[in-house]
């Protein structure tokens, strides 16, 4: 286990295709062993986040994609349960307000990026822009874009267009010191299907259930053709994608929790800072100060 390279066996490039990723894997672990291996890999991060926080110079940002019951929110709870608080900060994107739609579509990620030092999870991201947007395209509707006011304008150059001023979003980021790792929950419609049935026969998960939930499925195969373009066309070496078998939990946390392990720990230059010359000389003596204390 500790020797794979999921990085590599998970990345999506522009010539990959989803039916080609699996959405269930066994990494050779039973759950207690996942288990383990989750806490190993979240204790490491932790480190890191510790040291990244002290260093100050980068943000890491992680974006979390895909259908309805992908496991997100669980995945969310428990990779990052570790961290200190202070340093990581979780957004869930949802329809977006008034006030947001007074601006660019990626007006609101940019503002919820990560300070330096600090992680910023995206629940739903803005490739909800190329998703949503693209299967009911009346929604684009509501930005108020001034060379669009019909549907039909959205051609495949406006799609185009956005893929590319994405990719340029990302690359601006990563230019200016965000790590960004984006992760597709690679879910399948069956284990979908479990997952909504449990909702509505577990008291507790009732509140979780949408009707809605059953018109978006019914739509399965156009958002699975969304996906794939959208993550052929904005995967790069910046911003890479990650498709994760999602159809077991644990599995999908553990191979996120690799993912940002491999690709965070390796960075060299973060340290934590060197203390002054002059304060390092006298450690022994504020040492003495304080243990002299009356």
């Amino acid at each position: 286990m500790n020797n794979q390279k999921h990085t590599e066996n998970y990345f999506f490039s522009e010539d990959s295709r989803l039916k080609d990723y699996p959405t269930r894997v066994d990494l050779g672990l039973d759950n207690k062993g996942l288990k383990k291996e989750l806490n190993r890999l979240r204790e490491e991060l932790a480190a890191f986040q510790d040291k990244l926080y002290a260093h100050g110079k980068y943000g890491v940002l992680v974006c979390l994609q895909g259908m309805d019951t992908a496991g997100k929110d669980s995945l969310i709870r428990e990779v990052f349960k570790e961290f200190n608080v202070r340093g990581v900060v979780v957004h869930s994107f949802k329809v977006p307000t008034s006030k947001e739609l007074k601006h660019d579509y990626l007006w609101r990620h940019y503002v919820a990026l990560p300070e330096r030092g600090k992680f910023s999870v995206f629940n739903r991201t803005h490739y909800e822009n190329v998703l949503v947007t693209r299967v009911h395209p009346e929604y684009l509707l509501y930005e108020n874009l001034p060379h669009l006011t019909r549907v039909e304008q959205a051609d495949e150059k406006f799609w185009a267009d956005r893929f590319r001023q994405i990719r340029d979003f990302e690359r601006h980021i990563s230019e200016n010191g965000v790590k960004i790792l984006k992760f597709y929950l690679h879910l399948s419609k069956d284990e979908q299907r479990n997952r909504l049935l449990r909702r509505l026969e577990k008291e507790e998960k009732n509140w979780k259930f949408s009707p809605g939930d059953l018109n978006e499925r019914k739509l399965w195969e156009q958002y699975e053709n969304c996906y794939q373009e959208a993550l052929s066309e904005t995967s790069t070496e910046q911003a890479p994608w990650y498709c994760i078998p999602a159809d077991d939990k644990r599995t999908a946390r553990v191979l996120v929790a690799s993912i940002l392990q491999e690709t965070l720990t390796v960075l060299d230059d973060v340290q934590y800072p060197q203390l002054e010359e002059k304060v390092a000389r006298n450690i022994e003596n504020f040492k003495e100060v304080l243990n002299n204390e009356e």
